[in-house]
């Protein structure tokens, strides 16, 4: 059964908001899934066919599911897992914070497919990516027994040359191939032994990350904590499952892998992150320290100069943000207050059915030029609201120049939510909890007018939405038959 969201709470965040009750309903039905997710992985590795999982197969994942379980144990609180003293606060054990990972969703998922009964299983490449998945389940049970101080030696299996051990960091093995690679802990120190080689020595870091002198090791790289007291976030660059494999979404880069220099270009954005955030609210900076956990960088979009970035979520990876590299904090504050909403919206509609729409692409959306579902729709609507609101804030306490280019961006979210609230609200598939949300959405949007922007910037942003209708009704308009002579 679904967990009840109260109806405080449905109004809080059709305002674009959140208190932290709120927005911990969220957070920990995500992670429920992710555990049934988990669960669901290892009943159907158990129920497959031996020619899809061999043998051998289940019974390792069975040793990795022993050895999570034996992670997951209560220690003393006092207790120093990996030599590290436990951060102030720390309620997970290793295990459930390895895999409530943001990044061990899409791992699932790709395990789940890989299962699947009715695929090929003479599939070679299916089956070499169903290996390598659940090879990295060991990767994911090592990790956790190290977090937890627990002494072991297990063979992992490096993906392509490359041994991914989440939250960590990753080994470039001698070998390009899928190779063996034996690891030991003891004390807070791995090491990692392969065929021909030299030892590799890695220190853990306390939270996230490990370091090692051998420059074969790439450690996980992270950002200070958003609030002085947070926990630092990865900045992963590592993870295999860091995104989506083939073709990716539209207008998104790929993932980047990167340098020092890349690293200290996100530092310098970071850095006044949540001075940005707050500037749009304290509401702002709290939704971010809830939500975000992990950042995955991507390459800059190709041709893009100035502002030009891309970013996204995704579903199965709740409480990380893609993102390609900010050009200063403000661009980056708005970006977490965008993607956030798509991941704050998508986990309410895992607890509460808002609409029953079909998936028809019919509706008019002034940020895309091809027509939209109703559920996309509403997820557009709802990130360019709390767009909207942020800018008009930030724009209300900014100084000149920077509160004129927040009127900007504030008049021209605020005229693309107008466009498209009429089709949300009057849409007959809502359903009443649905209508809830979208009447507060509507009155978030109307209270914006007692602060409203200059009228050189809603007369561009005016105009700029009706040149984007206009042409979208050109591009997907039926045209009407001729008359016959």
């Amino acid at each position: 059964m679904r967990p009840a969201v109260p109806e405080r709470g449905l109004v809080e965040l059709g305002r674009t908001e959140g208190s932290p009750d709120t927005l911990a309903l969220l957070t920990r039905d995500q992670d429920t899934r992710r555990l049934l997710l988990l669960r669901a992985v290892l009943d159907a590795a158990e129920a497959a066919d031996p020619a899809v999982c061999s043998p051998a197969r289940k019974a390792r994942l069975r040793e990795d599911w022993a050895l999570l379980t034996e992670a997951d144990r209560p220690r003393p609180p006092d207790a120093s897992p990996a030599g590290h003293p436990r951060p102030p606060g720390a309620a997970l054990s290793p295990a459930r914070d390895r895999l409530f990972h943001p990044l061990t969703g899409p791992w699932a998922l790709s395990c789940l497919r890989g299962l699947d009964e009715r695929g090929d299983p003479a599939d070679e490449y299916r089956d070499r990516r169903l290996r390598q998945d659940l090879a990295h389940f060991s990767a994911l049970a090592a990790v956790a027994a190290a977090r937890a101080g627990i002494p072991f030696t297990v063979r992992l299996t490096a993906r392509a040359g490359v041994l991914a051990l989440p939250s960590l960091g990753a080994l470039h093995t001698v070998t390009g191939a899928d190779a063996p690679v034996d690891v030991t802990h003891r004390h807070g120190r791995l090491t990692l032994r392969q065929p021909a080689a030299r030892d590799v020595v890695v220190h853990l870091e306390s939270g996230i990350g490990a370091w090692s002198a051998v420059l074969a090791w790439t450690p996980v790289r992270t950002l200070p904590g958003l609030l002085p007291a947070a926990a630092p976030l990865a900045l992963d660059d590592v993870d295999p499952y860091r995104t989506a494999p083939g073709p990716g979404h539209r207008g998104l880069s790929g993932p980047a892998v990167l340098d020092d220099t890349d690293h200290k270009r996100w530092l310098h954005a970071w850095s006044g992150t949540e001075a940005a955030l707050r500037s749009g609210g304290a509401h702002r900076v709290a939704e971010t320290a809830s939500l975000l956990r992990c950042l995955v960088p991507l390459e800059s979009p190709p041709g893009a100069d100035g502002r030009d970035s891309c970013s996204a979520t995704r579903h199965e990876a709740f409480g990380a943000l893609l993102a390609s590299p900010p050009q200063d904090a403000v661009a980056l504050a708005a970006t977490l207050v965008h993607e956030l909403h798509h991941a704050k919206l998508a986990a309410l509609g895992d607890l509460v059915t808002l609409h029953h729409a079909g998936s028809e692409a019919r509706y008019f959306a002034p940020w895309k030029p091809e027509p939209r579902p109703y559920d996309a729709l509403l997820q557009g609507t709802y990130s360019h609201l709390a767009l909207a609101d942020y800018f008009q804030r930030r724009a209300l306490v900014a100084p000149p120049p920077d509160s004129e280019y927040a009127w900007s961006r504030h008049a021209r979210y605020h005229a693309q939510v107008k466009a498209a609230l009429p089709a949300l609200v009057g849409s007959p598939d809502l359903t009443v909890r649905g209508r809830r949300f979208v009447d507060e959405m509507a009155a978030a949007y109307e209270r914006m007018a007692e602060h409203p922007a200059a009228r050189n910037h809603t007369a561009r942003a005016q105009a700029y939405v009706k040149a984007a209708r206009g042409l979208w009704t050109q591009r997907h308009t039926p045209a009407l038959p001729r008359p016959k002579e």
